[in-house]
């Protein structure tokens, strides 16, 4: 059997009951530890679950996913994933792998962002479709994440930012050399993330666009480390993110629809770093 247990979004507690009964009695457990992380380390959930875990990379789990379904053929083995396990597509191909082979699988969900998101007053109805803001790098600064958020706007909706983290990425050199050589961890802030909204803006403004998506006065939420005892959540214009400072990982960043529901603002305006300025944001729908 594959179990693939969601463990929530703070520290080790905040897994389930059942995805903690199913834990201590594998035979094999498996972290996966490149699509999101934990506030604590994989030494603090062995203590706590009684069982050792194994950190699973995305070259273990991408290149070594026969060998983690080849156990499970016999023995049982748990998956873990920071999350719920179907926040990932990663994790949707490893359950379709598993029941090619015919290996037994059990899901145990959690929160997940998707949902969690919702602490910070936003609707969650209200929101349209999740982007993915990636770091950029020399030669390669892609921008059709600002599209999505520009398709959500213009339905009145709300854009939840997951923002890039690279773990055990491989440096070029190495790459190239064909020896194992990895970069410091790297994750994304909600200001690198409101910087590189705001260049895109600045580029299509250079360009002569008009009726831009947002602007650098449009609202915004950053959120750090949601779930955990010391998250963070601030709101205020997109501009004034780049020197927003949350503290360590993990951050997003949401891109508020144009119109508040009063409720919304209401809830919003205790996160609002200048509530006068606030108010007057969410009193008239922007014009870009």
């Amino acid at each position: 059997m594959l179990y693939v247990i969601g463990l929530g979004l703070g520290d080790a507690k905040d897994v389930t009951v059942k995805g903690f009964e199913i834990i201590r009695k594998c035979d094999r457990v498996y972290l996966e530890a490149y699509t999101s992380v934990l506030t604590v380390g994989h030494e603090t959930l062995e203590k706590f679950y009684g069982r050792p875990v194994i950190v699973a990379d995305r070259e273990l789990v991408e290149s070594g996913a026969d060998e983690i379904l080849a156990e499970a053929e016999v023995k049982k083995v748990a998956f873990l994933v920071v999350g719920d396990p179907f926040g990932a597509t990663t994790h949707t191909d490893l359950v379709l792998r598993a029941r090619e082979k015919g290996v037994q699988v059990q899901v145990v969900h959690n929160a997940s962002i998707l949902n969690a998101v919702g602490c910070c007053g936003l609707q969650l109805y209200s929101y349209g479709e999740v982007v993915s803001i990636p770091y950029w790098i020399e030669n390669w600064e892609p921008d059709s994440f600002y599209d999505k958020i520009a398709t959500n706007r213009e339905r009145g909706l709300h854009t939840l930012c997951l923002l890039d983290i690279k773990v055990k990425e491989p440096t070029l050199e190495s790459i190239l050399k064909r020896k194992k050589d990895y970069m410091p961890p790297r994750f994304m802030s909600v200001a690198e993330a409101a910087d590189q909204l705001l260049k895109i803006v600045e580029r299509k403004i250079e360009a002569g666009e008009k009726g831009l998506a947002f602007t650098g006065d449009s609202l915004a939420v950053g959120l750090a480390r949601v779930g955990a005892d010391d998250q963070r959540i601030v709101a205020c214009s997109l501009r004034e993110m780049i020197e927003a400072d949350l503290g360590p990982p993990l951050h997003c960043l949401v891109v508020t629809g144009p119109i508040l529901h009063p409720l919304e603002a209401e809830y919003l305006l205790q996160y609002a770093t200048d509530k006068e300025k606030f108010e007057e944001m969410t009193k008239q729908k922007e014009s870009p």
